[in-house]
Formats: structure tokens, sequence, C-alpha cells
């Protein structure tokens, strides 16, 4: 699995600064609450023991998953794009034609997604069926409810 992974370089910061947290404190945190725990005695019988355990393997797991996704992290800067199309990064102004409502999304990487915040996945449904789409295009999209339309109105980088 070595396809890259596209992501602002705000997701990149936020990525590389949980790993640190990760490795720094929660790692010697957990060591020290298996540590404690163990000093409680029976091991078989022992909850505290048993969830610092499973608490480690979390830990241990997210880092594995840190450490992959920057290692094929490519980070794009929305700043940077000058295209006329919709590509990743892009702040995307639609017109809902059912809705009769306008929709603004940004076109991030899967660990930035924020629906509340308007950031969809460049994965997600709609985010792959926006990709390549300029002002002014009609874009059907299909989603668990039916077919979405919207009209591109608006393109921006920022």
């Amino acid at each position: 699995m070595s396809d890259s992974v596209p992501m602002t370089p705000e997701c990149y910061a936020r990525l590389q600064e949980e790993l640190k947290t990760r490795i720094r404190v929660d790692r010697p945190k957990v060591v020290q609450d298996i540590a404690e725990a163990r000093s409680h005695g029976d091991l078989s019988e022992n909850a505290e023991y048993d969830a610092a355990k499973e608490n480690q393997a979390h830990i241990e797991g997210r880092i594995i998953e840190l450490n992959d996704r920057i290692a094929r992290a490519e980070v794009i800067d929305p700043k940077k794009i000058n295209s006329e199309k919709i590509v990743f990064g892009a702040t995307v102004t639609l017109f809902d034609i059912d809705q009769d409502a306008e929709v603004i999304y940004q076109i991030v990487g899967e660990d930035e997604t924020d629906i509340k915040q308007g950031k969809i996945s460049v994965t997600s449904p709609v985010g792959k069926a926006l990709i390549g789409h300029a002002i002014d295009d009609e874009v059907r999209i299909s989603v668990p409810s039916g077919t979405k339309v919207y009209e591109v109105t608006e393109i921006e980088y920022k």
C-alpha cells in the first residue's frame, strides 16, 4: 500500500504533533500504568492491567497508522494552486438545484474531513464527483438518498 495520501499543510502538521504526543506522552504513561497494575498482584484477575494493555495496543496501533500516513503524505497547499477546475484543496460553492440552496465545501484529505466545517474528503462520493469540474458545470452525484444535482458557482483556492 504505497499510494500517496493527499493532505493540506495544516493536516500534516496536526498529524506530526499527534505522533509526537503519542510517542512522548501517551506511550510512557501507559508503560507506567502497566507497571503499576502489575504491582497489584495476580494478573489473571486484574482489570486495571487488562485495560492498560488494551490502551497500549490502541496507542501503538495509532502510532503505526500515523507513521504510515506521514510517510505517504503528499502535502498540497491550496493557496499555491491556480486552476479553473476543481482539484484537491478547492473551496467550492455549489447551488443545490433540488434544495434551492447554496452549499460550500472544501475538498480535503481523509484525515481532515469535517462535514460541520464543510470539509469533505476527496475520496467521498461528492468529492470524487466534483473533481475536474469547472464553474457553471452541472454535477450529478449519486448519494444514498438518491441523486443530487449541483451547479458549480465558484471555485477558490485559499
